[in-house]
C-alpha cells in the first residue's frame, strides 16, 4: 500500500481575484507562503512521506519547498502533475472568455466534461495523464508515504478518478488552496482517507 498526500498549492493574485491560470507561472502571495509554511508543518506534524513531488510551476514547487525542508527532501518535478492547458483562456477572467466562448464557458462551469477550451486540455486528456502519474507513482514507492504537490483542477479530477466518479462531478468537489487530501492506492483500488483538509491554515494564520 502506498499512501498518497495530494496537496494543492497556496493561494496566488490570480486565484484570489479567478483568472484562468493554467500554465502561467503565477507566483505565491503573501498568504500562500503563510499556507504554504503551515502546511508543510502540519505534514511534519502527522506524516514522514519519503518523497514530494511537485507540478513544474512555481506556486507548486513553492509549496512544495515547504514542506520538502521538514524532512531534508529535494523537491523532484513531475510533469504529469502540471495545471490544465487553458489555452486561450490563460490569463482572462470567466467574464472576458465568456465575451468570446459564450457556450463554451457555458459548458464548462454546466457540463465540464463536455467543454473543449480553445487550444487547450480537455478534462478528459487531463484525467488520463493524472491517474497515469498516480499509478506510476504508487508502484514506486509501495509501502511508503509520498506528496504530490498540484493544482486546483487537476487535484479534482485525480481524487474523481480515486473516488471512480465521472468528469461531470466536477463542481461536486471543492480543493481550497493549500488542502491537504489523503488516499491509500493498493493494486490499482484506492480508499479516501481525507478531502480537502485546510483545519492546519485556520490554526496557523
Amino acid at each position: 500500500m502506498t499512501r498518497i498526500i495530494l496537496v494543492r498549492h497556496g493561494e496566488t493574485e490570480w486565484n484570489r481575484v479567478e483568472r484562468f491560470r493554467g500554465r502561467a507561472d503565477v507566483p505565491l502571495n503573501g498568504t500562500g507562503l503563510f499556507q504554504a509554511q503551515a502546511t508543510g508543518r502540519r505534514i511534519a506534524d502527522e506524516w514522514r512521506p519519503v518523497a514530494i513531488y511537485s507540478s513544474p510551476l512555481s506556486r507548486a514547487v513553492k509549496t512544495a519547498e515547504a514542506v520538502a525542508w521538514h524532512f531534508d527532501l529535494r523537491v523532484e518535478i513531475h510533469p504529469g502533475l502540471i495545471d490544465i492547458d487553458y489555452g486561450e483562456w490563460q490569463g482572462l477572467t470567466p467574464a472576458e472568455a465568456k465575451e468570446r466562448w459564450p457556450e463554451v464557458v457555458d459548458a464548462w462551469y454546466n457540463a465540464p466534461h463536455t467543454a473543449h477550451i480553445p487550444g487547450g486540455e480537455t478534462l478528459g486528456e487531463l484525467r488520463a495523464r493524472g491517474l497515469k502519474t498516480v499509478n506510476e507513482l504508487s508502484m514506486l514507492h509501495r509501502g511508503q508515504t509520498i506528496v504530490l504537490v498540484s493544482h486546483t483542477v487537476v487535484n479534482r479530477i485525480i481524487l474523481l478518478g480515486v473516488l471512480g466518479l465521472g468528469n461531470d462531478h466536477f463542481w461536486r468537489l471543492s480543493q481550497d488552496t493549500c488542502a491537504i487530501n489523503v488516499f491509500d492506492a493498493e493494486g490499482g483500488v484506492f480508499t479516501i482517507v481525507r478531502l480537502n483538509d485546510t483545519c492546519h491554515l485556520r490554526s496557523r494564520i
